[in-house]
């Protein structure tokens, strides 16, 4: 608990929360550009272009098994910032949830007000039909002929929604993004560099009285905020001093 952002949090009657890898390393996914992170790793090619769309497109098969080992996690479980959010959601609070992060544990910590940026692993559609597939139905592929899963219905390829390089934000998320920034009061800022655009750039769009900045690495936003914190994400939300 930190009592300055416990003083924040008590007087703020709009609250956002912007949040990227940092407040889901603390539930043991990894971090793309750590040092130990995706980015730093080698394989046969860039980890930026096996997940871009044009590999994807033109290397379905070497897109699908990449993505089944390095972006499908099993057995994370949501963090106490995750549950600290969820309940300050619950308590009005909390407006909503921007998230760079595509693993869903906002929503299964209990955030219902949740703004995906980069989509989730959790959702999956057929792109030809559109049919509606879980994760499981893209790990399930991998032992069956090429390992693109495919359509049930029409045996068009059953891709994740998840934002590839190379692809537009979703519109109507960015929008909803940017109206919850615009009209809160306090925006926490947690968990990111504040490195990947255009999801970066919607702290423009905020025009309230309180900005705090949670991140281990200091960030371009520092030196606008009311009060920064270069502590992991659940200690600084966590409502006892448990770290």
């Amino acid at each position: 608990m930190v009592p300055e952002l416990e003083k924040i949090l008590a007087k703020s009657q709009n609250l956002v929360f912007f949040g990227g890898a940092g407040v889901s390393t603390e539930s043991g996914i990894p971090d793309f550009r750590s040092v130990d992170g995706l980015y730093h790793q080698t394989f046969r090619y860039p980890p930026e272009v096996m997940l871009s769309h044009s590999f994807y497109a033109s290397h379905t098969a070497e897109f699908f098994d990449f993505y089944r080992q390095k972006l499908i996690v099993h057995g994370a479980r949501p963090n106490a910032a995750h549950l600290r959010l969820a309940k300050l959601e619950q308590q009005g609070t909390c407006k909503a949830v921007v998230t760079q992060n595509i693993d869903g544990l906002h929503q299964a910590a209990g955030s219902r007000t949740v703004y995906e940026l980069h989509g989730s692993t959790l959702r999956n559609y057929c792109t030809r039909c559109g049919k509606f597939y879980p994760v499981e139905f893209i790990e399930q592929a991998a032992g069956q002929g090429d390992g693109i899963p495919r359509c049930t219905e029409c045996g068009g390829i059953v891709k994740p929604d998840v934002v590839l390089y190379e692809e537009g934000l979703d519109e109507a998320t960015m929008e909803n993004a940017m109206r919850a920034i615009a009209a809160a009061d306090t925006l926490i800022v947690g968990g990111t560099s504040l490195a990947v655009y255009p999801a970066a750039g919607l702290l423009r769009y905020f025009r309230g009285d309180t900005l705090v900045v949670i991140n281990k690495q200091p960030t371009p936003a520092d030196s606008m905020a009311s009060l920064v914190l270069n502590l992991p994400i659940g200690q600084a939300l966590a409502e006892d001093n448990t770290p």
